[in-house]
């Protein structure tokens, strides 16, 4: 799920809100933020900084952990919607100029990717059946691979954007060269917004054969030794 709006450094760059939709077996939350942990990640040649945020659930059974998802879940702009978990993001890109004898080129483009994920923490009651805390590590550990590829969707176009920009020839004025930027920054951006759209679609339809294959793969772990069952 996509929410773009746009900031400006020297070209037009970009923010979205991702959300991760789970199908009717789970839906979102959003009760207070616990934890904020912030890191700095080079991204190859762009840069990384990435925010993590927690919030808490309660509930005994799927049904109240579903119903807490529902009421305080993340919500994204675009859909109305509370989801599971969320990742927002801003690029911001910072471009300088060098004027020659009849041109101007980029003589360097520095693009940053600030992110936040914001993620579900269930706060397990002692009444709680086993095999309700065997779906929830299964669920939680799906909602955060999902939203850690949303990260690496927004870096790898973070770093398409710097190179695009880097490679630019030079042209007849900074004027010129400034608008050209700023339509190489747009086209990648695009591009990066389609291509979350495109990974939710995905994610959506395979949902819940995913979570199936997942539930029997922990479980085969848990009978053969190699996982420790739920606590």
């Amino acid at each position: 799920m996509c929410d773009p709006r746009r900031i400006n450094s020297v070209a037009p760059a970009t923010a979205v809100k991702q959300g991760a939709r789970r199908g009717n077996m789970m839906k979102r939350s959003l009760l207070c933020a616990l934890l904020l942990a912030m890191t700095a990640i080079p991204a190859g040649a762009a840069n990384l900084v990435k925010t993590y945020s927690y919030f808490s659930i309660g509930g005994s059974t799927l049904d109240d952990i579903e119903t807490q998802l529902s009421k305080r879940g993340p919500q994204v702009k675009s859909t109305g919607s509370r989801h599971p978990g969320a990742t927002q993001m801003a690029f911001t890109t910072r471009i300088s100029y060098a004027r020659q004898a009849g041109s101007c080129r980029i003589a360097d483009a520095a693009v940053t990717v600030k992110v936040k994920v914001i993620l579900p923490e269930w706060r397990r009651p002692r009444k709680a059946d086993a095999d309700v805390k065997l779906f929830w590590d299964t669920l939680s550990a799906d909602i955060k691979r999902h939203e850690e590829r949303h990260v690496e969707i927004a870096k790898n176009h973070a770093r398409k954007l710097e190179e695009a920009l880097k490679a630019t020839y030079p042209r007849k004025d900074c004027d010129t060269a400034k608008a050209k930027a700023a339509q190489i920054t747009a086209a990648v951006l695009a591009e990066h917004d389609r291509a979350q759209v495109q990974f939710d679609r995905v994610e959506g339809v395979n949902f819940e054969s995913r979570i199936l294959r997942l539930l029997r793969y922990r479980i085969e772990r848990i009978e053969s030794g190699q996982l420790r069952p739920p606590a």
